[in-house]
């Protein structure tokens, strides 16, 4: 597939999906002040077309309103879209940074090796149903573990890392590997079935980070002021994200696991988090502040 075609499939997706509802004259005059058209609406069967091909792609489904004829993105299930909002905010930012070559020296961005070198790979191992094999170094070890095969489950990015959680064939226990920690990764000719009791979404539906399966489920409370507030109602911490407003503050409500992941991230806010509940999530919090406070008095 050309650039030129993708980036198209990527222009109609996103524009769809900011506009909510849209009409073929909306949606062709948008078009035609588009890179792609030269000033000519979009055919209605080259329009057909792209439809079907962005459905077997990305999985999305441009559907249309009789009653209105309008057009509308369906959503679908909220992990989907997710998914399918990231794939459109990389692509565009990558366009977007493809096209400002000649300003650089002035744009900063985060770097993602565990993406360069084995995301692919991983990938077609998800999508095929294959093993992987390869050699993993944590950081907690000197010497790196060899010829680690695992059956992969899922992907997930956190805090600029990608990580592949599946089943350990050796030990046959789900773990969690860092992309960026594996050497000399090949997909073997050996599949395998996910099994039937495996749910990827309820697998970390109460976790925060890539620590999955560590610690009993908890009601935990936090207090910000209101300045705090806009933050976490812009970029909630989870899912299970529930907020009280106050005139002052603001109380957010959650359900998970309290594992180190989500106790360095209360950390990282300072002063503007206060947790509230439960105790021995505020008894965590203290040890951590003292031993740091520790640090600096030696």
């Amino acid at each position: 597939m050309s650039k030129d075609l993708f980036n198209r499939y990527i222009w109609l997706v996103d524009t769809i999906k900011r506009y909510g509802h849209i009409t073929r004259e909306e949606l062709n005059a948008r078009w035609k002040k588009s890179p792609f058209s030269n000033g000519e609406p979009l055919p209605r069967r080259t329009f057909y077309n792209y439809r079907m091909a962005i459905e077997e792609l990305f999985k999305v489904n441009i559907e249309c309103n009789p009653s209105t004829f309008e057009y509308y993105i369906d959503e679908g299930d909220t992990h989907n879209e997710s998914v399918t909002n990231w794939l459109l905010n990389t692509t565009a930012m990558s366009n977007v940074l493809s096209e400002s070559r000649n300003i650089s020296n002035r744009i900063f961005i985060e770097d993602v090796p565990s993406a360069r070198e084995f995301l692919a790979t991983v990938i077609d191992a998800l999508k095929e149903f294959h093993q992987i094999k390869f050699t993993y170094q944590p950081y907690s070890r000197t010497n790196a573990t060899p010829d680690i095969v695992v059956e992969p489950y899922f992907l997930k990015i956190f805090r600029q890392r990608w990580y592949v959680t599946g089943r350990n064939v050796k030990e046959d226990k789900i773990k969690t590997y860092a992309l960026d920690r594996m050497k000399d990764v090949v997909v073997l000719q050996e599949t395998f079935d996910m099994p039937e009791d495996f749910d990827a979404e309820v697998y970390t539906k109460y976790s925060y980070g890539i620590i999955f399966s560590q610690g009993e489920i908890k009601n935990v409370s936090i207090k910000t002021d209101s300045r705090q507030a806009k933050y976490l109602r812009a970029l909630p911490l989870h899912s299970s994200q529930q907020e009280m407003i106050h005139d002052s503050y603001s109380i957010f409500n959650y359900r998970l696991r309290i594992t180190p992941d989500f106790l360095q991230e209360l950390l990282s806010h300072g002063p503007n988090i206060t947790v509230l509940d439960p105790p021995e999530l505020k008894a965590m919090i203290i040890t951590s502040l003292e031993e740091t406070l520790a640090n600096y008095k030696k």
